[in-house]
C-alpha cells in the first residue's frame, strides 16, 4: 500500500518552495515562517525517525512555522517605539 502524501518528504519541500515564492510575492514575513516550518518538517521526514499520524505532524508543523515566525520577528522586526522614516525620494 503506498503511504499517504503527507507522508511523503518532498511534499513538505514543494509545499516550502511555493510558500518561499508566496513571500517573495507577497513580503511580510507571514509565508516565511510557514515555509521554514514545511522545510524542516520535510527534513524530518526524510529521515525516517518514527511513524506518525497526521495530527501529529500538523503539530510539528505549526510548533515549527511558530518558532520560525517568532525568531524572523525577533531578527528583522523594528525596535519597539521606533519609526522607519525616509528622507528622500529615490526618483530624485
Amino acid at each position: 500500500m503506498a503511504e499517504p502524501f503527507w507522508m511523503i518528504w518532498w511534499v513538505w519541500l514543494a509545499g516550502a518552495l511555493v510558500l518561499a515564492i508566496l513571500e517573495v510575492l507577497l513580503p511580510g514575513f507571514v509565508f516565511l515562517g510557514f515555509a521554514i516550518g514545511a522545510a524542516i518538517t520535510g527534513l524530518w521526514l526524510l529521515i525516517p525517525v518514527f511513524p506518525v499520524s497526521l495530527p501529529v505532524l500538523l503539530l510539528i508543523f505549526a510548533a515549527l512555522s511558530l518558532i520560525a515566525w517568532l525568531v524572523l520577528r525577533r531578527v528583522f522586526a523594528l525596535k519597539h517605539g521606533q519609526v522607519k522614516t525616509f528622507d528622500h525620494d529615490i526618483n530624485e
